[in-house]
């Protein structure tokens, strides 16, 4: 795998584009082809550009200061603003919930962010994660003094495991137990691989060994979800929907640049949180739709493809000749179906966390028209930006865009992309057999 995904370093920085954003011809916010936030810097101030050359797409002066608004917000967590409430937004943000203030910083590891997407809550193994994640806090502590917090989250972690195990047995599926046990006992070989790596002092082989006792946890956790958890609404019963998790490799070429050729991306699907629009992903990256396709915007905020040639701004399905659009699908915390239809704003939800939240860099979600919720079809972007720009439950992305999936392999990469580089191929690794009506196989 690590050969199959390696990527060359690149110290080359994306570069601006004038290429459609977000859907059509506009940024998220109506922002055309200015950077909200970059990766390595400080955000540019807000330009407003009044025509957009590529497809003389006209803005008005409202449409200006809404973008403005908007990239302040970015800037300063204010969430959802519209032109009627600007001024009282801004000077009045809403405060977070209480519970999301103590809950300890933002999760932005995309590993992490998916095993708690989950649709199971078993403690026992919960108790057995955190201290493992907690690792990489401790490898924060420069030289081996790092080692003697390593240590300490090895030891809650394997006593968690040691107490917990008949609890995290119990909760496994019974499809899925044999294997589930099977993880286990990989997970507890592997901690006991990483004890003597402490003692050994070595510590640069500690954050390789964290990595693959977590794909282990996630493994099991994986292991506890019985089948689909729910019913999606029968209005979106006939499209592919993909009910459960599936990975996939995107291969690019990227040009002009002599120290990067190829780089593998490795993507993470969640259906269990987003199963009409993961579905619609891995339907279309079965067609190939995406294999040759140019990388369309890359400008340190966001990398963006998915705008056929042609003047279709969308998958045209050939059993219907018509473009296939797919509802804006978001799930929250505490619920058990996703909405459909609406952002969170509009449904008056200001202070929901969402189950998949724009906290990774890498975070996968697809680009709509800004007016029409119900408008994704195959334009997909992955959002680069500094967390500490858009925190953890306070980033107006969240419940106004669907996220998917998230960049779990080469994710820093993505920002040595640039407009032109070329989408080889979009390949299923694995989880293809939770595609639901896939229409590839009935047309196209």
């Amino acid at each position: 795998m690590a050969a199959l995904l390696s990527c060359h370093y690149s110290a080359a920085s994306p570069a601006s584009s004038s290429s459609k954003f977000f859907s059509g011809h506009r940024t998220p916010f109506s922002i055309p082809h200015n950077h909200l936030a970059t990766r390595r810097s400080s955000p540019r101030p807000v330009q407003c550009q009044i025509h957009n050359q590529q497809k003389g797409k006209s803005f008005s002066i409202k449409e200006c200061a809404i973008s403005i608004a908007l990239a302040v917000g970015l800037v300063t967590g204010v969430p959802a603003l519209d032109w009627t409430s600007n001024a009282f937004a801004a000077a009045n943000p809403a405060v977070p919930d209480v519970s999301v203030l103590i809950s300890g910083p933002p999760i932005k590891d995309p590993g992490a962010l998916l095993r708690y997407a989950l649709p199971t809550d078993n403690k026992a193994i919960r108790e057995v994660q955190k201290p493992l994640e907690d690792i990489t806090e401790s490898l924060k502590v420069a030289g081996v003094r790092a080692l003697d917090s390593v240590e300490r989250n090895l030891r809650q972690a394997s006593r968690a495991l040691t107490q917990g195990k008949s609890l995290i047995v119990s909760g496994l599926a019974e499809s899925k137990k044999e294997h589930g046990v099977e993880l286990l006992a990989k997970l507890e070989a592997g901690m006991n691989e990483l004890q003597q790596i402490v003692e050994d002092r070595d510590r640069d082989a500690v954050a390789a060994k964290q990595k693959e006792l977590l794909q282990y946890v996630g493994g099991v956790e994986e292991d506890m979800v019985d089948g689909f958890p729910y019913e999606v609404p029968e209005e979106y019963q006939s499209m592919p929907l993909l009910k459960g998790r599936a990975t996939v490799d995107m291969k690019v070429k990227v040009k002009d640049n002599p120290s990067l050729t190829d780089c593998v991306f490795r993507i993470v699907l969640d259906g269990y949180n987003a199963p009409v629009t993961a579905g619609n992903f891995v339907d279309l990256v079965e067609r190939h739709f995406y294999d040759g396709m140019e990388i369309q915007r890359a400008d340190g905020f966001v990398v963006q493809t998915g705008d056929p040639e042609g003047p279709a701004e969308g998958f045209i399905d050939p059993s219907t000749e018509k473009t296939r659009t797919i509802p804006l699908e978001i799930m929250v915390e505490g619920e058990k179906v996703p909405f459909y239809g609406a952002t969170l704003e509009e449904l008056g939800l200001y202070k929901t966390q969402t189950k998949l939240p724009f906290n990774a860099f890498g975070t996968m979600a697809m680009a709509r028209d800004e007016f029409e919720d119900n408008s994704a079809s195959s334009q997909v972007f992955w959002l680069l930006k500094e967390s500490e720009l858009t925190p953890s439950n306070s980033n107006i992305l969240d419940g106004r865009y669907a996220v998917f999936g998230y960049v779990t392999e080469n994710e820093d990469f993505l920002a040595d992309l640039k407009v032109g580089d070329v989408i080889e191929s979009i390949q299923v690794v694995s989880g293809l057999e939770n595609l639901a009506n896939p229409s590839y196989k009935i047309a196209g």
